[in-house]
């Protein structure tokens, strides 16, 4: 049977709903939403053409899900199953399945529907409504408008349309980002900028300490940080010493794109999850990249605290204007913790125009918190809106390997050789985060260093043996599937079995909820303890369960006696 290309495009919104209702809503919105039909598909008979926004989307669904498409194919579709491919969008005239061409879609600013390059987002998909890639969304909802491409906006580029710009991001009119040069290189117009800003523009994190009384001792306090540019970055984060597992996979292969293509590939990239899980890591790490690679980018890493106090000094100096021109001219802007921004309405009046200035001249930013920016309470909805337009990425808990990889990387760097096994027994006992990790390492190697003994099982076991006790002690996820079966009145198989309805998928998300709370288990090693699931789908439960708890007395009352029965 040869499907015509409205058939395959109606054949596709069918296994859109089939995957939506399979897949956590994260997942489905960051990877398979973004994906549309290609043009002409109806010149392959038995074959659905799709296409990605970029290679890093194409590869990480032919990778991760192909499969899944295929099936929800399979289902709608009678008789054989037909071919799936997917490609790159190309706007010059087809699909670049191979290599991203130098005419593959740029994002840029929309303003009333109407984007940089000329396409029009579908107002089907409302832009608070779109996940970690709104941006590429938008666009490929709206790559059949055929719109002649208008000019792009930039730093450089006086008059009206920057003017025009600016003024409708300011009151909201923006709906999306998404300018994303084909040349994986920093804005030129920052790395040189004009003589007038040379003389003016501090280079380096502003110190409104000194006395700015005098306007000579000003200019001359701005000449001398000119002179000492500091990025504050740590030397020794790099790639090279970051250990990848399944747990931060993504978020380094988002990382590595935003050095190949700062400013356009993902703006803002937002890493998030606990303490001591690489964040921090992975942020230098791209920082100290930018750096090798263009040695004279202005790339500035900061805590989000900096940043409030940075501003109140130059307000009670009347300093402002310095304090605006600094962080608005830097070619990367890294800021830690943003969830100290809380409350704090100056500041993010200030970070918010801030945000959007670098965002409208292509200047990367990379922002980190230990939550989702829609869990941030006291953010503003606005800057929330925006933490989302570029790439939002977690970092959970690393699992078991990584954990041990960690382990014998951090040993050999102080020349204590560690084994495998002493590796695995260590890791299966701190779970937590990588900082609890090496603390426990610290120990080890101290011991081993006074003892003169070899790091083993047996030193690991006297070196540790309080922090061991206390993990004893610690609830199992066995424990816990156990107790909430009994609960329900269902078998335990049937929390790893593959059946999905209510009775037994909402006790599963339940116990997960629980595995999360009441254990240091990684999100990947409790969905291996429930049925070989997938980390997201843990992360969907725990989130369930939290909106549920809240709306619903039942399960509000079912995780309270659970957590009671645990609990003794």
């Amino acid at each position: 049977m040869r499907l015509s290309e409205t058939s395959w495009r109606q054949t596709w919104d069918h296994c859109l709903q089939h995957l939506q209702d399979e897949l956590p809503p994260q997942q489905f919105n960051t990877w398979i939403r973004p994906l549309v039909v290609a043009p002409h598909s109806a010149s392959a008979a038995r074959e659905l053409h799709l296409l990605a926004p970029n290679r890093f989307i194409r590869d990480w669904v032919s990778d991760k899900y192909l499969a899944q498409i295929e099936q929800a194919t399979g289902y709608v579709v009678e008789g054989q199953v037909p071919a799936v491919s997917i490609g790159i969008v190309d706007h010059g005239g087809g699909a670049a399945p191979l290599e991203r061409r130098h005419n593959a879609p740029t994002y840029g600013l929309t303003t009333g529907g109407q984007s940089r390059a000329g396409y029009r987002y579908s107002s089907a998909i409302p832009p608070s409504q779109l996940g970690g890639v709104a941006l590429q969304a938008a666009n490929q909802a709206a790559m059949h408008a055929n719109q002649p491409a208008a000019p792009a906006l930039s730093r450089s580029q006086p008059g009206g349309m920057r003017a025009t710009a600016r003024a409708a991001m300011a009151s909201g009119e923006i709906n999306t980002r998404a300018q994303q040069p084909t040349q994986p290189a920093l804005n030129p117009n920052l790395a040189a900028p004009n003589a007038a800003m040379q003389a003016v523009a501090p280079q380096a994190l502003p110190d409104y300490g000194e006395s700015m009384q005098l306007a000579s001792q000003r200019q001359a306090a701005a000449a001398a940080q000119t002179r000492g540019h500091q990025h504050n970055l740590i030397a020794a984060y790099q790639f090279d010493n970051f250990i990848e597992g399944k747990s931060n996979q993504m978020a380094r292969a988002a990382a590595t794109q935003v050095v190949e293509n700062p400013g356009g590939s993902y703006n803002p990239l937002f890493l998030y999850g606990g303490v001591g899980l690489g964040k921090t890591h992975l942020m230098h790490a791209v920082g100290n990249e930018l750096k090798r690679l263009k040695p004279n980018a202005k790339v500035v890493y900061l805590h989000s605290e900096r940043f409030v106090a940075d501003m109140v000094k130059a307000l009670q100096l009347n300093a402002i204007n310095d304090f605006k021109r600094f962080y608005r001219s830097v070619d990367a802007l890294l800021i830690d913790d943003i969830q100290f921004f809380a409350n704090k309405d100056r500041s993010q009046e200030e970070f918010f125009h801030t945000f959007n200035a670098l965002l409208e001249g292509g200047q990367q930013m990379i922002l980190t918190c230990d939550r989702y920016p829609k869990e941030i309470d006291g953010v503003e909805e606005r800057l929330k809106s925006r933490f989302s337009w570029g790439l939002t990425v977690a970092i959970e808990p690393p699992e078991l390997e990584t954990r041990a990889a960690i382990l014998m990387r951090k040993a050999e760097q102080v020349k204590m050789p560690m084994s495998q096994e002493a590796a695995l027994f260590l890791a299966q006992r701190v779970r937590s985060n990588v900082r609890e990790l090496e603390g426990a390492l610290k120990r080890v190697i101290a011991s081993a260093h006074f003892t003169k003994k070899p790091i083993s099982i047996e030193l690991i076991k006297e070196s540790l043996k309080d922090l061991l006790a206390l993990q004893d002690k610690q609830v199992s996820i066995d424990n816990i599937q156990r107790t909430t079966a009994e609960y329900y009145k269902i078998k335990v198989s049937d929390l790893m079995s593959k059946r999905r309805n209510r009775s037994v998928a909402r006790p599963r998300q339940v116990a997960m909820a629980l595995a999360k709370e009441l254990t240091n288990h990684s999100l990947p090693e409790i969905g291996d303890a429930f049925g070989g699931r997938d980390h997201t789908t843990v992360l969907h439960a725990c989130r369930k369960i939290k909106e549920l708890r809240d709306t619903s007395s039942d399960i509000r009352e079912d995780y309270k006696n659970l957590l009671r029965t645990l609990a003794t």
